[in-house]
């Protein structure tokens, strides 16, 4: 029987990578975004690239305290457990914290703080019982040292880390490892079209693999912050 991950934003970027490397070998998957299109077409590479994985698919909007909710119960409904659960779930706004919109505060910390707040207090269920699992917080390195030009963004990737570093020591004796995953820059579809060298920023698949390597370890050991930036350091 495969094993099971759920996994928040996957259908772009560092999600799909992380999705793609869970499929290599061998889990189902369950994953969400907003855009129905991008799930359908993911569903359709599946089919063809990876017959004996199962993917489930399901669009909401992680903002949505109920719609979070509705996603959690249809796991529930066709999984009696989840291996590994990736948050990676998130969106970036710019601006100073002095001068962005009003209300930007409020959507950056609904999606990057609280979809992972209530995901995982949804799936626990499904998790603490088998003493064993993962679950994996996509920070940023903005959740270490604060970004010009990225105000709430920052606070709400700070706020983001401390959740990690709180679950953590609630899970560390009940089986489940906690990873916070703090990338530099990584390519995708926010540098669409940017004028740099293709070695400049990192690739999604080199955090994938090395969320990866933190699961792959025995369940003694646990990476609880993992740093990853480009060779020549952030842009």
């Amino acid at each position: 029987m495969n094993r099971k991950a759920v996994i928040t934003g996957a259908t772009k970027g560092i999600g799909r990578a992380i999705a793609e490397i869970f499929a290599q070998n061998g889990f189902d998957l369950f994953v969400c975004a907003r855009t129905t299109d991008d799930l359908d077409q993911m569903a359709a590479y599946w089919a063809k690239e990876f017959p004996a994985c199962k993917l489930y698919t399901y669009a909401l909007d992680l903002k949505d305290k109920t719609a979070i909710a509705g996603f959690c119960k249809v796991i529930s409904e066709k999984w009696n457990r989840v291996d590994v659960l990736v948050n990676n779930a998130g969106v970036y706004l710019p601006g100073n914290m002095t001068e962005e919109k009003e209300g930007q505060l409020e959507e950056l910390i609904q999606t990057n703080v609280y979809s992972a707040y209530y995901v995982t207090r949804h799936l626990l269920p499904l998790m603490l019982p088998h003493k064993h699992g993962h679950i994996f917080n996509m920070c940023s390195i903005a959740s270490l040292a604060a970004y010009p030009d990225a105000g709430s963004y920052s606070v709400s990737k700070f706020a983001l880390l401390g959740f990690s570093k709180v679950l953590r020591e609630e899970m560390k004796t009940k089986g489940l490892r906690v990873t916070a995953v703090l990338p530099g820059n990584t390519w995708s579809d926010a540098w669409k079209g940017a004028a740099l060298p293709a070695d400049r920023i990192m690739k999604a698949e080199d955090v994938a693999k090395a969320i990866w390597g933190c699961y792959a370890l025995s369940d003694s050991a646990v990476v609880e912050e993992l740093l990853i930036r480009p060779q020549l350091g952030d842009l």
